[in-house]
Protein backbone atom coordinates (compact mmCIF):
# COMPACT_ATOMS: atom_id res chain seq x y z
CA UNK A 1 0.00 0.00 0.00
CA UNK A 2 2.63 2.45 0.81
CA UNK A 3 5.16 1.48 -2.09
CA UNK A 4 1.86 2.04 -4.44
CA UNK A 5 1.09 5.51 -3.02
CA UNK A 6 4.78 6.26 -3.32
CA UNK A 7 4.64 5.63 -6.88
CA UNK A 8 1.05 7.09 -7.63
CA UNK A 9 3.25 10.59 -5.54
CA UNK A 10 6.20 9.56 -8.05
CA UNK A 11 4.03 10.08 -11.48
CA UNK A 12 2.10 13.19 -9.95
CA UNK A 13 5.45 14.78 -9.18
CA UNK A 14 6.68 13.80 -13.12
CA UNK A 15 3.40 14.91 -14.60
CA UNK A 16 3.13 18.29 -12.79
CA UNK A 17 7.28 18.91 -13.67
CA UNK A 18 5.92 18.07 -17.36
CA UNK A 19 2.74 20.43 -17.42
CA UNK A 20 4.92 23.27 -15.93
CA UNK A 21 7.93 22.58 -18.25
CA UNK A 22 5.25 23.31 -21.16
CA UNK A 23 3.98 26.55 -19.33
CA UNK A 24 7.93 27.32 -18.93
CA UNK A 25 8.63 26.95 -22.97
CA UNK A 26 5.36 28.48 -23.81
CA UNK A 27 6.04 31.91 -21.58
CA UNK A 28 9.48 32.04 -22.60
CA UNK A 29 8.40 32.18 -26.46
CA UNK A 30 5.75 34.54 -25.55
CA UNK A 31 8.14 36.79 -23.49
CA UNK A 32 10.27 36.92 -26.50
CA UNK A 33 8.26 38.87 -28.57
CA UNK A 34 7.51 41.57 -25.47
CA UNK A 35 11.34 43.93 -25.03
CA UNK A 36 11.51 45.00 -21.92
CA UNK A 37 14.78 47.73 -22.56
CA UNK A 38 17.69 45.39 -23.76
CA UNK A 39 16.29 42.76 -22.56
CA UNK A 40 13.04 40.68 -22.92
CA UNK A 41 9.59 40.76 -20.28
CA UNK A 42 9.53 37.45 -18.64
CA UNK A 43 7.00 35.52 -16.29
CA UNK A 44 8.78 32.32 -16.50
CA UNK A 45 9.94 32.47 -12.78
CA UNK A 46 6.29 31.84 -11.82
CA UNK A 47 6.18 28.59 -12.89
CA UNK A 48 9.99 27.33 -12.06
CA UNK A 49 9.41 28.87 -8.71
CA UNK A 50 5.67 26.68 -8.47
CA UNK A 51 7.25 23.87 -9.29
CA UNK A 52 10.47 24.31 -6.57
CA UNK A 53 7.71 24.70 -4.08
CA UNK A 54 5.52 21.89 -5.08
CA UNK A 55 7.97 19.44 -6.01
CA UNK A 56 10.90 19.99 -4.92
CA UNK A 57 14.28 21.68 -5.67
CA UNK A 58 15.51 19.16 -8.60
CA UNK A 59 12.70 19.40 -10.29
CA UNK A 60 12.77 23.74 -10.02
CA UNK A 61 16.67 23.26 -11.38
CA UNK A 62 14.80 21.08 -14.27
CA UNK A 63 12.08 23.78 -15.01
CA UNK A 64 15.00 26.37 -14.37
CA UNK A 65 17.06 24.62 -17.21
CA UNK A 66 14.17 24.46 -19.41
CA UNK A 67 14.18 28.16 -19.40
CA UNK A 68 17.48 28.42 -20.03
CA UNK A 69 17.76 26.19 -22.63
CA UNK A 70 14.52 28.08 -24.38
CA UNK A 71 16.44 31.61 -24.07
CA UNK A 72 19.62 30.18 -25.80
CA UNK A 73 17.05 28.99 -28.63
CA UNK A 74 15.70 31.77 -28.96
CA UNK A 75 18.99 33.45 -29.17
CA UNK A 76 20.18 31.67 -31.96
CA UNK A 77 17.40 32.16 -33.88
CA UNK A 78 18.70 35.78 -33.52
CA UNK A 79 15.33 37.01 -32.37
CA UNK A 80 16.72 38.05 -28.89
CA UNK A 81 19.43 40.12 -30.20
CA UNK A 82 21.55 40.45 -26.91
CA UNK A 83 21.39 36.76 -26.24
CA UNK A 84 22.20 36.35 -30.27
CA UNK A 85 25.26 38.54 -30.27
CA UNK A 86 26.80 37.13 -26.97
CA UNK A 87 26.10 33.82 -28.47
CA UNK A 88 27.75 34.56 -31.88
CA UNK A 89 31.02 36.35 -29.55
CA UNK A 90 31.03 34.16 -26.65
CA UNK A 91 29.34 31.03 -27.20
CA UNK A 92 30.37 28.81 -24.40
CA UNK A 93 29.86 31.13 -21.60
CA UNK A 94 27.01 32.69 -22.84
CA UNK A 95 25.37 29.00 -22.78
CA UNK A 96 26.56 28.14 -19.39
CA UNK A 97 25.14 31.16 -18.33
CA UNK A 98 22.03 30.93 -19.62
CA UNK A 99 21.37 27.96 -18.47
CA UNK A 100 23.09 28.10 -14.75
CA UNK A 101 21.05 30.97 -14.02
CA UNK A 102 17.44 29.36 -14.77
CA UNK A 103 18.99 25.91 -13.27
CA UNK A 104 19.99 27.92 -9.74
CA UNK A 105 16.91 30.06 -9.52
CA UNK A 106 15.08 26.59 -9.28
CA UNK A 107 17.26 24.78 -7.38
CA UNK A 108 17.70 27.11 -5.08
CA UNK A 109 14.23 28.62 -4.94
CA UNK A 110 12.98 24.89 -3.49
CA UNK A 111 16.02 24.83 -1.15
CA UNK A 112 14.81 27.71 0.37
CA UNK A 113 10.94 26.57 0.68
CA UNK A 114 12.05 22.82 2.03
CA UNK A 115 14.63 24.63 4.54
CA UNK A 116 11.66 27.22 5.80
CA UNK A 117 8.36 25.59 4.98
CA UNK A 118 8.31 23.54 8.71
CA UNK A 119 10.05 26.16 10.71
CA UNK A 120 7.31 29.40 9.43
CA UNK A 121 4.57 29.89 8.44
CA UNK A 122 4.13 28.25 4.61
CA UNK A 123 3.06 31.49 2.98
CA UNK A 124 6.00 33.27 4.49
CA UNK A 125 7.89 30.82 3.06
CA UNK A 126 6.56 31.08 -0.26
CA UNK A 127 7.30 34.61 -0.20
CA UNK A 128 11.25 34.13 0.72
CA UNK A 129 11.06 31.32 -1.91
CA UNK A 130 9.58 33.82 -4.39
CA UNK A 131 11.70 36.49 -3.88
CA UNK A 132 14.69 34.33 -3.99
CA UNK A 133 14.78 32.73 -7.60
CA UNK A 134 14.93 37.01 -9.16
CA UNK A 135 17.74 37.22 -7.27
CA UNK A 136 19.40 34.09 -7.81
CA UNK A 137 18.53 34.74 -11.82
CA UNK A 138 19.81 38.40 -12.08
CA UNK A 139 22.71 37.92 -10.14
CA UNK A 140 24.31 35.01 -11.44
CA UNK A 141 23.17 37.09 -15.03
CA UNK A 142 25.23 40.03 -13.71
CA UNK A 143 28.39 38.26 -12.46
CA UNK A 144 28.31 36.08 -16.18
CA UNK A 145 28.27 39.31 -17.94
CA UNK A 146 31.42 41.01 -16.33
CA UNK A 147 32.85 37.67 -18.25
CA UNK A 148 32.21 39.33 -21.47
CA UNK A 149 32.16 42.58 -20.13
CA UNK A 150 34.12 44.13 -23.04
CA UNK A 151 32.19 42.96 -25.71
CA UNK A 152 28.91 44.29 -23.52
CA UNK A 153 30.42 47.90 -24.23
CA UNK A 154 31.65 47.23 -27.16
CA UNK A 155 28.31 46.51 -28.24
CA UNK A 156 25.73 47.64 -26.41
CA UNK A 157 26.84 50.32 -23.77
CA UNK A 158 26.12 53.65 -24.24
CA UNK A 159 28.94 56.26 -24.81
CA UNK A 160 31.05 56.52 -20.70
CA UNK A 161 29.11 53.84 -19.87
CA UNK A 162 30.49 50.82 -18.09
CA UNK A 163 29.87 47.13 -17.91
CA UNK A 164 28.67 46.83 -14.50
CA UNK A 165 26.31 50.12 -14.74
CA UNK A 166 24.90 48.89 -17.99
CA UNK A 167 23.97 45.28 -16.64
CA UNK A 168 22.43 46.33 -13.89
CA UNK A 169 20.87 49.28 -14.54
CA UNK A 170 20.26 49.26 -18.21
CA UNK A 171 19.48 45.67 -18.79
CA UNK A 172 18.73 44.40 -15.45
CA UNK A 173 16.98 47.21 -13.56
CA UNK A 174 13.30 47.05 -14.79
CA UNK A 175 13.65 43.75 -15.69
CA UNK A 176 14.65 42.25 -11.94
CA UNK A 177 12.13 44.60 -10.21
CA UNK A 178 9.45 43.43 -12.90
CA UNK A 179 10.50 40.05 -11.88
CA UNK A 180 10.44 40.46 -8.37
CA UNK A 181 7.19 42.21 -8.02
CA UNK A 182 4.96 39.53 -10.14
CA UNK A 183 7.08 36.66 -8.63
CA UNK A 184 6.37 38.45 -4.66
CA UNK A 185 2.44 38.97 -6.03
CA UNK A 186 1.45 35.23 -7.83
CA UNK A 187 3.95 32.48 -7.03
CA UNK A 188 2.71 32.63 -3.11
CA UNK A 189 -1.14 32.46 -4.57
CA UNK A 190 -0.75 29.90 -7.35
CA UNK A 191 1.36 27.52 -4.31
CA UNK A 192 -1.60 28.25 -2.19
CA UNK A 193 -4.49 27.10 -4.71
CA UNK A 194 -2.59 23.69 -5.80
CA UNK A 195 -2.22 23.10 -2.46
CA UNK A 196 -5.66 23.56 -1.43
CA UNK A 197 -7.02 21.33 -4.08
CA UNK A 198 -4.37 18.71 -3.30
CA UNK A 199 -5.32 18.39 0.16
CA UNK A 200 -8.98 18.17 -0.90
CA UNK A 201 -8.03 15.61 -3.19
CA UNK A 202 -6.37 13.37 -0.34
Amino acid sequence: MNSKSLNVSRNMKIVLTGLLMAVVVILQLFASAIPLGTTTFSLVLIPIVLGAMLIGPVPGAILGLTFGAVVVIVGLTGADVFTNTLLNLHPIITTILCLAKGAFAGLGAGLIYKLLANKIPPLAASFISSASAPIINTGLFVLGGLLMSKTIVENFAAEGQTAIYFLVIVCAGVNFIVEFAVNLIFAPALASIVRAATAKKS
